[in-house]
């Protein structure tokens, strides 16, 4: 046995069914142990997408997510998606190639300390150089990637380690952890105790559900506790969603740029549930959050509990558990639910979304995001995964959509990075290819990736882009124009382009819609096409600066 085969052994032992990745050096002996494990390899057209792909697939399964590049500058270009993965909490495994060990310090081809360059945005990083340990490694890597706070983990392996030949019995084989992430903890029954006596005591509580609410596949407990207490729920913009289906204590995202109704600085008690203490909820710490607010936080990962402000009760355990833990002891107190404070909160929530829901939409041509959006809407059943890249037409998506976020939508992540869309449509197609695909991309975030959609082409990857052109970094030219007025537009405008030939050229199908109607019937065949539909929908800059 090579040292390739025992590493595709040793990830097909946890269920790899594909590894994205970019030819080059030091890959082909990994490839051919692929092809023999029967491990489907996705070629694309760079590595940011590679990457892009496997943090996709590790966003939407909370399976690990694997890419393969080769050495020097694949590595750098990789290291994309995996800070993607890195400020999201995404289980992906990067595997980079090398020039032989043998050539170490010689100068030999792209001689280049990939794991020095990784560690920073990686869990784990090792440079692998005894073949008979790569299925330990391989173990090593991946119960970081899935344990605590998931995140990305990196293996840097020299093509001869890949080549070398390791004698029967000479292998350290290692019983499988799982490839996925598995989290089963419950909180100290005492603490959840006084929480819930603090939760009821409170007036106007908010509970913050972040990505680790996701991971811990808390949507159900997150659901019975929020209707139990009647406590507004908010979610972090780009974190994962846990809220499946419309819900009156549901309330939208935090920390966009696009604002958000006043509940956080008159929250007298805040119950973080895997939830970072970022700048999207005001570091938690004054004007966002008042000073005396009572600070509840849940997390699976010891560490988080205390990142940024200290908290008033530290709940150490998954969220999926704990959530289940406090509507046990809720009930048991026999709490009263928070009814007035969300009637108010859903009031506030109302007043600010009125100005994205003005009815009617401005007449057509040109269209506008909010068409767009209205044309999308009819679209969002429980079956279908939605991806949203892009600043201004994201902004419309969540201000005019999202009355629910479930697990089916996911964002760029809390990276808050453009371009990742395409490449994400295709890791969602791979991840589950029974269900239909929605990516609503704005003209600049589709510019990055473009060419990966001859990667969707070839490897029957189909989906529908919806790419909104208003020939601009609109959410960019928004800001400038409310700031400085038309004079301080600088460098942020686009040519024009004509994406539906430029789909065509790379084997998709291009469509163009002027009109609401259009985009209704294009979307409409799109998702009954065999191959990835591109629709060019050119529109006017409307942002909040606009309304």
């Amino acid at each position: 046995m090579t040292g390739a085969e025992l590493l595709a052994l040793a990830l097909r032992e946890r269920n790899v069914e594909f590894v994205a990745t970019l030819s080059g050096n030091g890959l082909n002996p990994l490839y051919l142990a692929c092809r023999d494990a029967s491990i489907r390899l996705i070629d694309t057209r760079n590595e940011q997408a590679a990457a892009y792909i496997a943090d996709t697939y590790g966003r939407l399964t909370r399976r690990v997510g694997v890419v393969a590049v080769s050495s020097g500058i694949a590595h750098v270009n990789a290291l994309t998606g995996i800070a993607n993965a890195w400020f999201d909490g995404a289980p992906v495994l990067l595997i980079t190639g090398e020039s032989p060990s043998s050539q170490d310090d010689l100068g030999k081809f792209q001689e280049f300390d990939h794991v020095a360059l990784a560690r920073p945005l990686c869990k784990y990083a090792r440079r692998v150089i005894e073949p008979a340990k790569i299925a330990f490694y391989v173990r090593e890597a991946l119960a970081a990637a899935t344990s605590g706070r998931p995140g990305p983990v990196c293996l840097s392996i020299p093509v001869d380690v890949l080549s070398a030949e390791i004698p029967r019995g000479k292998a350290i084989r290692v019983r499988p952890g799982p490839g996925e992430v598995v989290q089963d903890a419950a909180a100290d029954p005492d603490l959840v105790a006084e929480a819930a006596r603090l939760i009821a005591k409170a007036k106007r509580p908010v509970l913050v559900a972040g990505t680790g609410a996701f991971y811990a596949e808390a949507q159900h407990e997150l659901h019975e506790f929020a209707r139990l207490a009647a406590i507004p729920v908010v979610t972090p913009i780009w974190d994962r969603g846990c809220v499946e289906r419309p819900a009156d204590y549901w309330l939208g995202v935090v920390g966009a740029a696009s604002g958000e109704p006043r509940l956080l600085p008159d929250a007298d008690l805040l119950l973080l549930v895997g939830c970072r203490t970022d700048y999207r909820v005001g570091f938690c710490l004054p004007p966002k959050v008042s000073e005396k607010a009572t600070i509840i936080r849940i997390d699976v990962d010891a560490a988080e509990l205390r990142s940024g402000v200290e908290p008033n009760l530290k709940l150490l355990g998954d969220p999926c558990t704990v959530l289940g833990q406090l509507a046990h002891a809720t009930r048991r107190f026999g709490a009263k639910p928070h009814r007035a404070w969300l009637a108010e909160a859903r009031r506030r929530d109302a007043a600010f979304r009125r100005r994205w829901l003005k009815s009617p939409a401005p007449p057509t041509p040109p269209m506008t995001g909010r068409h767009i959006v209205d044309a999308i809407r009819p679209f969002l059943s429980e079956e279908l995964l939605f991806l949203i890249d892009g600043g201004n037409i994201g902004q419309w998506a969540h201000m005019a959509l999202a009355d629910c976020y479930p697990g089916r939508w996911l964002t760029c992540g809390a990276s808050a990075v453009v371009g990742w869309g395409l490449p994400g449509g295709i890791g969602a197609k791979l991840a589950y290819p029974k269900r239909p695909v929605l990516l609503l991309s704005g003209d600049g975030a589709i510019g990055f990736t473009i060419a990966d959609l001859e990667t969707s082409v070839k490897h029957s990857a189909p989906f529908v882009i919806v790419v909104a052109d208003d020939r601009a970094w609109g959410i960019v030219v928004s800001g400038q124009r409310a700031a400085y007025g038309p004079e301080g537009v600088l460098a942020s405008r686009l040519a024009p382009v004509d994406y539906a030939n430029l789909a065509e050229a790379f084997g998709a199908i291009g469509v163009r819609a002027d009109t609401p109607e259009q985009l209704t019937n294009a979307i409409q065949k799109g998702l009954a096409a065999d191959r990835t539909t591109l629709i060019h929908v050119p529109i006017a800059i409307l942002g909040p600066a606009d309304l």
